[in-house]
């Protein structure tokens, strides 16, 4: 076990404190010399694999992961212990850098099945009570560099409070420190079915039900209600993802944010557009239709570029995004049936007309 009362520290460092953390299997110990603004620390996890790596983090600005100064350990290809600081900036593959703090006599040491970080910081705030801590655990290294961690609810929980003088540790009230998570996975979810799914599907009344008489004016009903639909949850989704941004403005995804923006415009010209379209007979019904159909079919592959876009920035686990692969190649699947039974349709239409003649 890791925890305070079970383990036992060998190392040669005085904490005054120690702490089991909730999730992990993790512990951490501390003190605190608030004249120098020095925090000693030996945190102390079971790597998810034996492979594996352990962090300890301080988020100055916030709660969750994103703006984490983090330590890491592992075990190097020679065999050696490496411990390693990380600016945790975002989900892309971590850079080592320097960090908000200033590390001093850093260690670490694999004994058992648990990796303990050992580490002086030294805190650039001076007169600092409480920190935000941030643990992690994961089962790989490669080329020297940690991999992804697992998204299950005990790493999604490895956040909390340190109370630096006091030597008590707290949790985020349930629910309060994952609503950025839970803002995200909405955002997400919203934007996958809509411009994700129900768009591509929306194009399938006009493409393939148009081709049969009896579906007139059936088609464009049903093309309409699935459209309008998309658009509403889409502009749900674009409100969400406006929140977020403007609760996280050092971090920032440009060409994510830039699809979004211009999906969200053309989007909405295009059901503007309705209001406009000219009748069947019209002379610019011509110019309407080339316009309403490259349009329509430009935000479908937006849409889908921007969905798997934001797959790599959430990284959520693995079957979602098995799961909207899934769906899309289901829609690919269906699309490609129909359009071969429209040109079946057609062809055997048009010999049938050039018989009668």
């Amino acid at each position: 076990s890791g925890n305070c009362a079970s383990q036992t520290f060998s190392g040669s460092r005085p904490y005054a404190f120690c702490n089991d953390l909730p999730s992990l299997g993790s512990s951490i110990r501390w003190s605190y010399d608030p004249a120098d603004s020095a925090l000693s620390i030996a945190f102390t996890a079971p790597p998810a694999a034996p492979g594996g790596w352990v962090s300890w983090a301080i988020n100055p600005t916030g709660t969750r992961m994103r703006g984490s100064q983090a330590l890491v350990a592992f075990r190097e290809s020679g065999g050696g212990m490496a411990v390693k600081t990380y600016n945790i900036t975002g989900y892309a593959p971590l850079t080592e850098s320097p960090v908000w703090f200033q590390v001093r006599n850093s260690s670490a040491v694999f004994s058992g099945s648990f990796i303990t970080i050992s580490a002086t910081l030294v805190l650039p705030e001076s007169g600092k009570t409480a920190i935000n801590q941030v643990w992690q655990v994961g089962s790989s290294v490669s080329g020297g560099v940690p991999d992804k961690h697992q998204f299950l609810p005990p790493n999604l929980n490895a956040v909390g409070t340190l109370d630096l003088l006091a030597g008590q540790r707290t949790t985020n009230p349930a629910g309060a420190g994952d609503s950025t998570t839970r803002n995200r996975n909405i955002h997400g979810l919203l934007n996958a079915l809509s411009w994700g799914i129900l768009f591509p599907i929306g194009i399938f009344f006009p493409r393939y039900l148009k081709t049969f008489p009896s579906a007139d004016p059936s088609w464009f009903y049903l093309h309409v209600a699935c459209q309008v639909s998309a658009y509403a949850i889409g502009v749900a989704g674009w409100a969400t993802g406006m929140k977020l941004g403007s609760h996280s403005k050092t971090i920032t995804y440009p060409l994510h944010r830039s699809l979004g923006i211009a999906l969200f415009s053309i989007a909405t010209l295009q059901v503007f557009a309705l209001f406009l379209r000219p009748k069947k007979d019209h002379k610019y019904r011509l110019y309407w239709n080339a316009y309403h159909h490259s349009v329509g079919y430009a935000i479908v592959v937006l849409g889908i570029v921007n969905v798997f876009r934001g797959l790599t920035i959430l990284q959520p686990e693995e079957k979602w995004r098995h799961a909207y692969i899934a769906a899309i190649a289901a829609v690919g699947a269906f699309a490609l049936l129909f359009e071969a039974a429209t040109w079946i349709v057609v062809l055997r239409r048009k010999k049938w007309r050039s018989w009668l003649k």
